[in-house]
């Protein structure tokens, strides 16, 4: 864990700032475009973290300052041990206990569901698509949120702008039903983790199969499609 201060001018407005992304290039650009960001007015301390696990423990640690937004890459290296998967479940996790702060999501998924999903799941005040990611668009997004202005990089604002009449809707127990999957977890032994009923589980798993089309029953077939889809 590392941090930054700015400036030093009691008189300006102090903002804490917590970066988490696996790629340290990235979160320099983080820092660079942050530090620019009207110095007469704001005192930055920025806080970073490399994966779930070291951003698990930044969040947790009751050291650390109420954050006043945070950038997070929503792929990044899990924390099995506090079922801390991806970006999207730090976000909910300092949203549980900072609720004031404000979240800007990276991510590299371009699959409509996807974005919707997070959307929905985490009502994000900054979403961004790497492949859109430039040092302005920082600049942008930043200035955005820090005005209290929600910002959607092009790509996104282009994504939900297409038909939807398609579009796969899943929640947080199908997604658990996945994830365990993958772990090669039997629907019995799930029952430890998903607070629904075995038969509830093996209804849902049937459903998925159906929303994404897998015509040989195989569980093989509905984790590589969800997979690409971004489900999970």
């Amino acid at each position: 864990m590392t941090f930054d201060l700015t400036a030093s001018d009691s008189q300006l407005v102090k903002k804490n700032i917590l970066i988490v992304d696996d790629h340290p290039f990235i979160i320099e650009g983080y820092k660079n475009a942050i530090t620019r960001y009207n110095p007469q007015q704001y005192e930055f301390s920025i806080f970073q973290a490399h994966d779930c696990k070291s951003g698990y423990e930044i969040i947790q640690n009751q050291n650390s300052p109420q954050f006043d937004i945070a950038f997070l890459d929503i792929s990044m290296p899990p924390y099995e041990e506090r079922e801390i998967f991806s970006g999207e479940d730090l976000a909910k996790l300092l949203l549980n206990r900072m609720p004031s702060c404000k979240i800007i999501l990276l991510t590299m998924y371009t699959e409509l569901l996807k974005i919707k999903t997070i959307i929905r799941s985490i009502q994000p005040n900054g979403l961004i698509i790497k492949n859109d990611l430039t040092f302005d668009e920082l600049l942008l997004a930043f200035d955005k949120v820090m005005k209290n202005e929600k910002y959607y990089s092009q790509s996104v604002v282009k994504m939900l702008n297409q038909s939807t009449h398609n579009a796969i809707e899943i929640d947080q127990y199908d997604k658990q039903i996945l994830i365990h999957l993958a772990k090669g977890i039997s629907n019995q032994d799930m029952l430890q983790y998903i607070p629904i009923s075995l038969n509830a589980i093996e209804k849902r798993k049937k459903h998925l199969k159906e929303l994404l089309k897998i015509k040989n029953n195989s569980d093989d077939d509905l984790l590589k499609e969800a997979k690409s889809k971004g489900l999970f």
